[in-house]
């Protein structure tokens, strides 16, 4: 365990940082700080002036309403101006700042030794040609396209195309399930979607044309055909570039056959079979090869519809949050460049899938915009060893590199010696994204990976939030092990109690917000009364996160986790209900309930309770069962650890189950506090001798 003393010490950024920096002490980012919440329109109007702009902002640069007391609860930033996010990224990149020979990305496929890379020129001619393929399909400025795709190229170039004509995009994880990719096609409404013929991720092979397939055809059944599936060509290609002047990426390799022996019995064929419709699928490499390199973007209003994203909801029916165009590119892009300190010789690197948030502001849209090179990596951290990572960061000499306390905690339970046979000497600044990270595992990162020289940038954001919300900046901030530290730029943040009362100085309670910042979602896409009740109506006049925050005698703050009914499992947000109503979606579960349980690598995991109907007797067999329903409703990241059976649920007497004493039982801690509401008390020592063995 971290000492008390150890956690509270200041690591302070390394003298050779400083030079460069665009924010080199804490005076400057105190300095920049003050005017970005003082003078917000000032402020952002400056970063606003580094874009292209068809047409001025005709009316205020910020209009905002955070009280639902006072009606509708909105967002403006820079409406009436004209822009396009993609000829932003691209064009400009290309033609008025000289890049059109630098590289966007390298890809690093799940095998060691395909990799291939891809220019900002070729890139721009990709882009333009797969929107001229949407197009030609019919799609237009605000139709709505779901991408369901692994870490490859097409998944980026898929998503500015949509920016390009002004179409939505809806990315899709893939490692979500037939039942999750249809819920999403239905709740937007999307025209078309892309997917693949299928990848590997580790040894396993997953058949994702064949999920989409299932996703299709149940949302067939409900009344919703889509006419049009576009499929990369993905393991039985030879190379992405499509016939045409700017075919100049280096081909992929087909993975040979000493690797192809190294597959699990489940996946040995390198060539799944595709399930194939000629009336709806058609593959992407046939559309591009006559497609136009050429294409004229769609101006869009700032405040028009760029992407949505869904996260799970407490209802258990996931949320569609909405970032528009004008706002979002400011943030992702300012964000980026200040949080890692962007430099033009920086290689970078985020191994987040583009499925989740930080894929698209960390991967796609923030490099892009500041002209970075950055790596695209289809693979996991273990395979196929635990030394791959650092191999991958020797290989393209990565500077700046930003991953999941997961991730690292994982690594830390391989030792330190698959880090060490790597030189790493190339890295910078490290980052963490999609939990609070532990001291312990802070510290491996900061000692181990990067040897003591390399700040560590330990992020605070959400889906919603756009970009960094909490951040140091990596020559300015002194750091805590474990401590998201300070508001980036345009950010307010407040702790209230649970009477809505502001805390000042040292004060632990709800995080909120006070003020907007232009990549804060504008609302939940086709529910706006959610997007208000969910998180403005607890507390008006503020954005609430639903997490709980420390803020210590320094001033800084230190996540503490989810108030609400939710779960952050290895970074991905899960709603304790969508895993109680897959579970009850079995035919042998009469009652469920989900709580979470600490876990050594994931932060959290799953354990859940059931109560079984008459007639079914609690076997391992059923377990499986369950565990199975939760991955095929849901998908793997959903996966229970622990299933307990429960003879009954604690409940008051409303009827209302008492999750806080179940996560007791869970954690095997008896001091449970207050029990006199429970109807139902003689349960709880049932429980405690029905409890999973926990011990990993």
């Amino acid at each position: 365990m971290v000492q008390p003393e150890e956690q509270a010490r200041l690591y302070r950024p390394r003298p050779e940082l400083l030079p460069a920096a665009h924010v080199p002490s804490l005076p400057d980012y105190r300095r920049l700080y003050r005017r970005s919440v003082e003078e917000p329109q000032e402020f952002w109007g400056d970063v606003a002036k580094e874009f292209y702009w068809k047409q001025q902002h005709s009316g205020p640069f910020l209009r905002y309403n955070f009280d639902v007391t006072k009606g509708k609860i909105f967002v403006e930033w820079m409406k009436g101006a004209k822009t396009n996010i993609c000829y932003n990224l691209l064009d400009r990149n290309v033609g008025e700042k000289k890049l059109g020979d630098k590289v966007a990305f390298y890809w690093e496929g799940n095998e060691p030794g395909d990799s291939m890379k891809i220019t900002y020129g070729e890139l721009l001619c990709k882009v333009c040609q797969f929107a001229n393929v949407l197009r030609n399909h019919g799609v237009k400025k605000g139709d709505r396209i779901s991408i369901y795709l692994p870490m490859i190229l097409e998944l980026v170039i898929a998503m500015l195309a949509c920016a390009r004509i002004g179409a939505i995009h809806s990315v899709v994880f893939a490692g979500f399930s037939a039942d999750s990719l249809c819920e999403r096609i239905l709740d937007c409404g999307c025209s078309l979607l892309i997917t693949a013929d299928a990848f590997y991720r580790g040894d396993k092979l997953v058949n994702l044309k064949q999920i989409a397939d299932e996703a299709l055809q149940k949302s067939k059944d409900k009344g919703f055909p889509l006419k049009k599936c576009i499929v990369v060509k993905h393991l039985g290609r030879e190379e992405i570039a499509a016939d045409g002047a700017c075919s100049q990426s280096p081909p992929l390799k087909r993975l040979c056959q000493d690797v192809q022996e190294k597959k699990t019995e489940s996946s040995q064929r390198l060539h799944p079979k595709i399930p194939w419709d000629p009336h709806m699928d058609v593959w992407w490499q046939d559309l591009m090869s006559g497609a136009s390199t050429e294409c004229e973007p769609e101006w869009c209003d700032s405040e028009d519809e760029l992407f949505i994203l869904y996260t799970s909801g407490s209802t258990g029916k996931p949320k569609g949050v909405l970032h528009t165009v004008g706002g979002y590119m400011l943030y992702a892009a300012t964000s980026f460049k200040y949080v890692f300190d962007y430099q033009p010789e920086d290689i970078y690197w985020c191994t987040a899938d583009i499925g989740w948030i930080t894929g698209h502001s960390y991967i796609t849209y923030g490099p892009l915009a500041n002209g970075a090179t950055s790596v695209l990596f289809e693979g996991i951290p273990t395979y196929p060893d635990a030394g791959r990572m650092w191999s991958i960061t020797d290989k393209y000499k990565v500077t700046k590199f930003y991953t999941a306390p997961t991730a690292i905690r994982l690594l830390m339970k391989c030792g330190e010696e698959p880090v060490k046979k790597h030189s790493r000497k190339s890295l910078k600044v490290l980052g963490t994204v999609g939990e609070p990270i532990n001291p312990e595992a802070w510290l491996w990162y900061y000692r181990v990976v990067g040897e003591e020289r390399c700040p560590i940038v330990d992020t605070f954001w959400q889906t919603e939030t756009g970009g960094h919300m909490l951040t140091p900046l990596p020559a300015a901030t002194p750091m805590k092990p474990g401590s998201a530290t300070f508001p980036f730029f345009g950010v307010v943040p407040a702790i209230m109690n649970e009477s809505g009362e502001e805390l000042e100085g040292e004060a632990e309670g709800y995080l909120v917000f006070k003020q907007p910042w232009p990549g804060i979602m504008r609302t939940l896409y086709g529910n706006h009364q959610q997007f208000e009740t969910t998180y403005f109506k607890k507390f008006p006049g503020y954005y609430v996160t639903g997490d709980g925050c420390r803020r210590d005698k320094d001033g800084y703050y230190w996540i503490t986790g989810r108030i609400d009914d939710m779960l952050n499992v290895s970074g991905h947000l899960l709603s304790t209900a969508e895993v109680e109503s897959a579970l009850l979606g079995h035919g042998a579960v009469s009652e469920a309930a989900v709580v979470s349980h600490p876990h050594p690598l994931k932060g959290e995991c799953l354990y859940c309770f059931v109560t079984l109907k008459d007639g079914h007797e609690f076997t391992k067999n059923l377990t499986d069962e369950l565990k199975k329903q939760v991955r095929e409703k849901i998908g793997p990241i959903a996966t229970p650890d622990y299933i307990q059976y429960a003879p009954s649920l604690p409940k008051t007497r409303s009827g209302k189950i008492t999750r806080r004493i179940l996560r007791k039982i869970a954690q095997n801690d008896r001091d449970l506090g207050d029990i006199s509401t429970l109807v139902n008390p003689g349960v709880i020592n049932q429980l405690f001798n029905n409890r999973c063995d926990t011990k990993l």
